[in-house]
């Protein structure tokens, strides 16, 4: 499109033509023209390296987020002889925020609180843990309270 708006120039067409032509605006033109004759044929290229560049890889960034599908080193599990244990004790429960930041950090990933949010903002779903939720006792089904009569039920079927 670029060297078009150059060709169209030379024919003798000024610039309103040129832009209704191509369908874009007198001042998309008026820039190109300027540079090309600034800098002649390097003038159509791309003007490369514009924005800020990225802190870290894609690799990383990968990283991070298989680090949220990890078992975090403080959580407790069950041995099979049925006693608890955490890999770290000292280590998180649960990740959170913070804790992925260090975790990536020990990594050596050099990143922020913020940077994991909106990395996992992408594409990962964020919830709470609830581990008052799970119960190793076999009886726990039972033990649960029903719901209340009076609370509606949700239709099954679409509206």
């Amino acid at each position: 499109m670029r060297a078009r708006m150059i060709e169209l120039s030379w024919s003798g067409l000024r610039v309103p033509a040129i832009a209704v032509e191509l369908g874009c605006s007198q001042k998309t033109v008026r820039c190109r023209l300027h540079r090309f004759n600034r800098s002649g044929l390097q003038g159509l290229d791309d003007l490369g390296g514009q924005g800020r560049k990225r802190r870290i890889t894609g690799e990383e960034r990968s990283r991070i987020i298989s680090l949220v599908k990890t078992v975090p080193p403080g959580r407790l599990r069950w041995e099979p002889v049925g006693e608890l244990w955490a890999f770290d004790e000292s280590g998180p429960p649960e990740w959170t925020l913070d804790s992925l930041a260090v975790a990536a950090r020990a990594e050596e990933i050099e990143v922020g609180r913020s940077q994991v949010r909106r990395i996992l903002a992408e594409g990962v779903r964020w919830r709470r843990t609830r581990s008052w939720m799970r119960s190793k006792d076999p009886d726990c089904v039972p033990k649960r309270q029903g719901s209340s009569a009076s609370t509606p039920t949700r239709p099954t079927t679409r509206r």
